[in-house]
């Protein structure tokens, strides 16, 4: 009985190690990841790399009312030689929520990414950010957005 059950943890504790299986249709290839950094002092061709251009990094809403919810999209174009992945977007707080392009931006298309700011709770002058991770060099970016909140009077 002892063996038996032995066996049987021994036979699940190895199949439940096997690594998930992933969805192809959602996998980014390699084959796309196109970062010239190396640590040698050869010299590389930054030109087929991508490159991405915002038309502004910084917006400001100006005065909203407390709780008020936002919207500003950032577009930006790939001005480089291949195709630009951001493999995520992360808002500062909560409060701030990027939506951006999960499929590859291909050299010379433009597109954009939406950041909703929610004022509830907040007030006076507020900056939040956006950070972005992608394939180009450097491959963080960060976008900024402010907004000044006054809050309603009680009655």
């Amino acid at each position: 009985m002892k063996t038996q059950l032995l066996f049987f943890a021994l036979a699940l504790a190895i199949t439940s190690c096997e690594p998930p299986k992933s969805n192809q249709d959602e996998a980014i290839s390699t084959d796309l990841i196109n970062v010239p950094a190396t640590a040698s002092d050869k010299q590389i061709n930054t030109g087929a790399s991508p490159d991405i251009k915002f038309n502004e990094d910084v917006h400001d809403f100006g005065k909203i009312v407390q709780g008020e919810k936002v919207t500003f999209s950032f577009v930006f174009k790939n001005v480089g030689g291949s195709d630009l992945i951001i493999s995520s977007a992360q808002g500062s707080c909560g409060c701030t929520v990027p939506t951006y392009p999960k499929q590859p931006v291909k050299p010379g298309e433009t597109s954009k990414i939406d950041v909703q700011f929610d004022s509830e709770g907040k007030s006076g002058l507020v900056k939040k950010t956006v950070t972005l991770i992608t394939n180009c060099n450097p491959s963080t970016k960060v976008l900024t957005i402010s907004a000044t909140i006054e809050v309603p009077e009680q009655e």
